[in-house]
């Protein structure tokens, strides 16, 4: 029909025809030209000579790179990099407004490091000898490793919310394992208290042989301290103390006992737990700090400075002593506002490769708990190899279990493609008190035998190794 209509009026308004013709040829050569030259204008303006040098820029999913110097430190000082001329400058794009008389005239300013701007080559101030690195300058671009971990375990001020401000928690998380025992350490600063100091514990879960017992101790401290001089913490005269890339940690605990509703104590435990446990960064096997937003202020924050580490020391249980010699140690810090919270979380180590996985629940006020991406992460002897957000964790427990049997996580990405089946073999169930996390819950801290299996890059996965992992039950 339309081709009918189309061949009359070509018929009976030849001219008129052949004008629409040429007139809608024309438009549509032009906007095709248009398109042309905006993905030229386009491609130029992302070429790395036009920003200012080098042959490479990165950025993050959002625009800017939150742990530049993270990369800078971990990513391009381990292989394949390391020991290659690699250069990376950091920049920050911004408005500045000069001011003169009653008027006021905006300026679009870079800002980067002048010694690294140079090396790349920027020739809008290659040539300009009077800027040069301040002190500030050469701490960012050649950090030293023990400055980098200071960074990522520093402690953050609680953000002005007041509705959320009792369920603030911060906390450096240790783990641990040797052939015959395993340990779980927890320092956790809480909210503030009327006396205008902070809520403070240490908690030791350790397993040796088939017992497992706890120890734990609490304070209250000043947040100061805490804000100046974190990850050194004092509490109840036990310490964390980073010496270099090695976290010491000397500690001296009381039992809990029964009425703590924490743990039934078997009459043998020993009454007290003491000595020195030293865990040591490797660089590159570490996670950058990430952060997760809702509504509300609401916020959540981890980190992991120690993937895969270097594990000795010895705890004195009453007359046992139990060695750490030889083993692998695991460390991670966690902060945000905790109050109707969980998680699942899980971590494995295997040979050179270290695996951690993870999802938080949030509030559901704060956000939609299905919104929420999880992640799996894959960290090798140079670092990072590869991560994903496309996640899944399913657990399985039977009818009226506490714990789950089985747990079942997937992730997919474009450089991975992996499958975590894990047995759980024992946990050890703390009950979540009033104002800490969800009351109500049960807190699962898990021994698991872990089976790994799928591909990272082009690299064939498939192994058994046993793992932690975390989660929670009840309400």
């Amino acid at each position: 029909m339309i081709l009918t209509v189309a061949l009359r009026s070509l018929l009976t308004r030849p001219v008129r025809s052949a004008v629409l013709a040429g007139g809608f040829g024309l438009g549509v050569s032009v906007m095709a030209t248009l398109l042309g030259i905006g993905a030229v204008i386009l491609e130029q303006a992302r070429a790395p000579a036009l920003v200012g040098g080098g042959d490479v820029v990165i950025a993050g999913a959002s625009g800017r790179v939150p742990s530049a110097r993270f990369i800078m430190s971990s990513v391009l000082e381990t292989p394949p990099l390391s020991g290659r001329a690699v250069v990376a400058s950091p920049m920050a794009r911004g408005t500045l407004y000069l001011v003169r008389g009653g008027g006021r005239v905006p300026i679009r300013a870079r800002g980067g490091i002048p010694s690294l701007e140079r090396a790349l080559g920027d020739p809008e101030t290659s040539g300009v000898r009077s800027w040069v690195d301040t002190d500030a300058d050469v701490a960012w671009a050649r950090p030293d490793p023990e400055d980098v971990l200071r960074a990522m375990d520093r402690f953050h001020p609680i953000p002005d919310v007041a509705a959320r401000a009792d369920s603030w928690a911060e906390w450096l998380y240790f783990n641990g394992h040797t052939e015959d025992a395993r340990f779980y350490l927890t320092f956790l600063v809480g909210p503030m208290t009327e006396t205008g100091r902070r809520r403070a514990g240490v908690r030791l879960q350790l397993q040796h042989g088939d017992r497992v017992t706890n120890y734990s101790a609490s304070q209250e401290i000043d947040e100061a301290d805490v804000l100046a001089s974190a990850p050194e913490l004092t509490i109840a005269g036990n310490s964390v103390r980073l010496n270099g890339r090695r976290y010491i940690v000397t500690l001296d605990l009381p039992r809990e006992t029964a009425g703590d509703q924490r743990e039934v104590v078997r009459p043998a435990a020993p009454p007290r737990a003491s000595g020195q446990i030293r865990i040591g960064a490797i660089p590159g096997r570490s996670l950058p700090p990430i952060w997760v937003r809702g509504s509300r202020g609401w916020v959540s924050g981890y980190t992991v400075p120690v993937m895969n580490g270097t594990l000795d020391g010895m705890l004195r249980v009453g007359n046992d002593r139990v060695s750490l010699s030889g083993g692998r140690g695991y460390h991670d810090h966690n902060w945000g506002f905790w109050d109707d919270v969980s998680w699942r979380w899980g971590q494995v180590q295997h040979g050179e490769l270290s695996l951690v996985y993870g999802r938080i629940i949030p509030p559901a006020e704060a956000a939609d708990a299905d919104r929420v991406p999880g992640f799996l992460a894959v960290i090798g002897p140079d670092g990072p190899i590869a991560s994903t957000t496309d996640v899944t964790i399913e657990e399985s427990t039977r009818p009226g279990g506490r714990q789950p049997e089985h747990i079942v996580v997937r992730g997919r990405g474009p450089s991975l493609d992996l499958t975590l089946d894990l047995d759980v073999e024992d946990a050890i169930i703390t009950p979540m008190r009033q104002g800490l996390f969800g009351a109500g819950l049960d807190f699962l801290q898990l021994r698991a035998r872990y089976r790994v299996t799928g591909r990272v890059d082009d690299r064939a996965i498939s192994f058994t190794a046993p793992g932690s992992a975390e989660t929670f039950r009840g309400k």
